[in-house]
Parts: C-alpha cells; sequence; structure tokens
C-alpha cells in the first residue's frame, strides 16, 4: 500500500477558479473534452458568459479539440480567436447563451 503523493495512483481533484478564464496547459489534453464543457457551464450558472479558453498555440490539436467541443454544445452562442490582447491564435474567446430562469 503506497501511501505518499509521490507513488499515489489516486488521481487528486484540482479546484479551478470558476472566473471567466480556462488555462488547459496545466491539464492532459484528453480531459479537455470533458473540462470545457464542465467550466462553461458553470460560469453560464454564475452568469459568466464571455469565456477566455487558453489552449496554446503549438500544433493546433487541442485548439482543433476544444472548437469541436464547442460545436456539439447548444449554449455556446459563438467563438472566435482570443484576437490582440486575449491571447491570440493561443486562445479561444467564447460567448455563451444565458441560463433560463
Amino acid at each position: 500500500m503506497q501511501d505518499d503523493e509521490e507513488g499515489s495512483d489516486v488521481d487528486d481533484a484540482v479546484e479551478i477558479p470558476i472566473d471567466g478564464t480556462l488555462d488547459l496547459h496545466t491539464f492532459h489534453p484528453r480531459d479537455a473534452k470533458q473540462l470545457v464543457p464542465d467550466y462553461l457551464q458553470e460560469c453560464r450558472v454564475r452568469g459568466i458568459l464571455q469565456v477566455r479558453v487558453v489552449h496554446g498555440k503549438g500544433t493546433g490539436a487541442l485548439r482543433r479539440t476544444v472548437h469541436a467541443v464547442l460545436d456539439r454544445l447548444e449554449y455556446v452562442e459563438s467563438y472566435s480567436p482570443g484576437g490582440m490582447g486575449g491571447g491570440g491564435w493561443g486562445a479561444t474567446l467564447v460567448q455563451l447563451r444565458p441560463t433560463d430562469g
């Protein structure tokens, strides 16, 4: 039995601040498919309707994954590259629809 952090097989939960910016640099790319919708939904609940998802530039694989996820979410009104001062091609700006109620 391993009881030290170094040898632990259990993934520790990470608390993500819900502040309108999701930085995916600290997460494994495979986690984006679930993390992005969960984060965006929580933003909607809190009334945060403009969100920046930071995926980095790299090869563009994570950006394509994020955009594919966004395309499937009915509560995403629109999205676009980060632009000047918003992360450029390394981030995506997302406009969310408000919650009903």
